[in-house]
């Protein structure tokens, strides 16, 4: 049974920094694909940032690149989503997602997440 437990959430002022880890569990984590999500009532969720399994490709969505950081850590089986120069649109709640199948697919692909964790919020004043 796939666990995905996030971490680092919280309050931060607009230009600020904020870290976000994800502990996973229940299956080997160097198999799989992870990524970020992140959503605000009423909208959908939006992919943010994917790592493949051995961490040597990323996806970043236009709305966050070059201020995210998207790594991982498959000896400690965790992924991590470093946050900086956050602006008050980047509030949401955060969760990771593990891929549904092993090796390479496409990080873009929304469909190829199947296992998700509960979620941390951030929030970004003005």
């Amino acid at each position: 049974q796939v666990q995905l437990v996030e971490s680092g959430g919280g309050l931060v002022q607009a230009g600020g920094s904020l870290r976000l880890s994800c502990a996973a569990s229940g299956r080997t984590f160097s198999n799989y694909g992870m990524g970020w999500f992140r959503q605000t009532p009423g909208k959908e969720r939006e992919l943010v940032a994917a790592v493949s399994w051995s961490g040597g490709t990323t996806y970043y969505a236009d709305s966050v690149k070059g201020r995210f950081t998207i790594s991982r850590n498959n000896a400690k089986n965790t992924v991590y989503l470093q946050m900086n120069s956050l602006k008050p649109e980047d509030t949401a709640v955060y969760s990771c997602a593990q891929s549904r199948r092993s090796g390479y697919y496409s990080l873009s692909q929304i469909k190829e997440y199947g296992y998700w964790g509960q979620g941390t919020q951030v929030t970004v004043s003005s």
